[in-house]
């Protein structure tokens, strides 16, 4: 491999990291941050379906009801850009349901792997138990969820940035054993 790859892949290693610790030390403006992603990645979304439909409308049947789906990304798109503190603000909470629903879902489906005979289906029945306990706990507290949220998001970006570096390691020394003399 190339040294120029090798320092690219450190550089964002090294980024990664330093992002994820200012990520860490400003959790309302990570949240505030993944609040216009999920607003310009619906808008991209949206703006996407459009043009799909537009270009598929002679040939693929519903493409009424594909350009209403468009449109309404659309706008929905722009009203989360528009309203970042509301979408800030309820991101605990849309995280929290879900945490519940899939928590009670695991559980739940726990017992179809108890009858074909998996063993660990009691790890299953206690995970999805206890995802759905902190979505709840989530729920009682949103500022508690947040402060979480934003550092779940910050530890993986750091994560990330650790794995970039640790592969660069790996590619080292992949590259030391298949040299040929």
């Amino acid at each position: 491999m190339k040294a120029s790859t090798k320092i690219w892949l450190a550089i964002a290693g090294i980024l990664l990291i330093a992002l994820g610790i200012m990520c860490l030390k400003n959790p309302v403006a990570t949240l505030l941050s993944l609040a216009w992603v999920i607003g310009a990645g619906t808008l991209l979304t949206g703006i996407a379906k459009l043009v799909f439909t537009i270009r598929t409308q002679a040939f693929l049947p519903n493409s009424g009801t594909r350009m209403l789906s468009a449109i309404l990304l659309i706008v929905l798109g722009f009203v989360l850009l528009g309203h970042k503190f509301f979408v800030t603000s309820s991101l605990p909470i849309i995280f929290a349901v879900w945490v519940v629903i899939e928590g009670i879902t695991i559980a739940v489906q726990s017992f179809d792997y108890k009858k074909v005979g998996f063993g660990g289906w009691w790890a299953l029945l206690l995970f999805g138990i206890a995802a759905a306990i902190l979505g709840c706990m989530g729920l009682r507290n949103p500022l508690v969820a947040a402060h979480t949220l934003s550092i779940l998001i910050s530890a993986g970006i750091i994560v990330l940035g650790a794995s970039y570096l640790l592969a660069l390691l790996g590619i080292q020394k992949f590259e030391r054993i298949t040299r040929i003399p």
